[in-house]
């Protein structure tokens, strides 16, 4: 079964576009293959406000939110997770606004980085980014004519939070969950036992949109969930079957798995497939010449 995704998304780049009552979206200029057009800032309420992931620290986005914003009171600056599309500018929209910044909390990988390993996403990592209040699960702000509940989705990134907008049916599902593409699970910042977990977490919650970090909403959220994990299940078989079949690194099968990929994107989906690799050799479907890495070399377990 082929996963179907909208990329169909006019960023409006500059201007706030009306997503639901009470919620705008401002899109930053930073499109990229792994940000699609760019990423999404959501202004919640009407007199004193709530911003969701500020974004890159970019000059023009700061600009149109600071216009957006409109010399009304911003209270709280929520941030979904620690990559710098979505966590930089908190600082800068703080000096501007008084506002306070919640986050899960800093930066941090999935699990320890092994011995001589180096993180490929340091680039991504916001490692100076600290909220000023620490959200745990579940979670409530209350604003003013808002409230907001806590989330968390690890997955993508150990620290990553989805917020949702309480007695309305939406969820801001950052890059957990988007309409567009597949989320990146790279280690070891993400992990895909967690990844799934926080699918299923989702799957069980009762909200009728989402409104993703990158692209037009999610409108189907359940059904488009369920698919999401039949895919990453597909892609797990796909992968043990590439072993059995004798690939035995990481390379061979993105070879294979993503020949139809954009070749700027096989990069990601190496990182992709070990994720998937850390949690069949912790299944014990696969085995790996010590620590899975990014170069090690796999094979089955009969």
């Amino acid at each position: 079964m082929a996963l179907k995704f909208d990329t169909d998304f006019d960023p409006s780049y500059g201007k706030s576009i009306t997503v639901v009552p009470n919620v705008l979206r401002i899109t930053a200029k930073n499109p990229s293959p792994f940000t699609f057009h760019g990423t999404n800032s959501y202004i919640v309420g009407r007199n004193t406000l709530a911003v969701i992931d500020p974004g890159p620290d970019d000059d023009a986005h700061l600009e149109t939110l600071i216009e957006v914003i409109a010399n009304r009171p911003v209270s709280h600056i929520f941030v979904s997770h620690t990559h710098r599309d979505h966590s930089p500018l908190a600082a800068r929209l703080k000096q501007h606004t008084g506002a306070i910044i919640l986050a899960e909390g800093p930066h941090r990988p999935a699990r320890p980085l092994r011995i001589g390993e180096a993180n490929p996403l340091d680039a991504s990592a916001d490692t100076a980014f600290h909220p000023d209040v620490v959200l745990a699960d579940s979670t409530v702000i209350d604003g003013d004519g808002w409230a907001i509940r806590t989330v968390l989705t690890p997955g993508h990134c150990a620290n990553h939070a989805a917020f949702a907008l309480e007695r309305t049916g939406v969820l801001f599902s950052a890059d957990h969950v988007m309409a567009w593409s597949t989320s990146i699970v790279a280690p070891p910042d993400g992990a895909m036992a967690d990844y799934m977990a926080s699918l299923d977490r989702l799957i069980e919650r009762d909200d009728r949109l989402l409104l993703p970090g990158h692209g037009g909403p999610v409108t189907a959220p359940h059904s488009f969930m369920r698919e999401l994990k039949i895919h990453r299940r597909m892609r797990e078989k796909a992968i043990l079957e590439r072993i059995r079949n004798g690939d035995r690194t990481i390379h061979d099968m993105v070879k294979a798995i993503y020949r139809d990929t954009d070749p700027r994107l096989h990069g990601a989906a190496g990182l992709s497939v070990l994720a998937h690799l850390e949690d069949l050799v912790a299944r014990g479907l696969v085995s790996a010449d010590g620590d899975p890495a990014i170069d090690g070399i796999f094979i089955p377990v009969v």
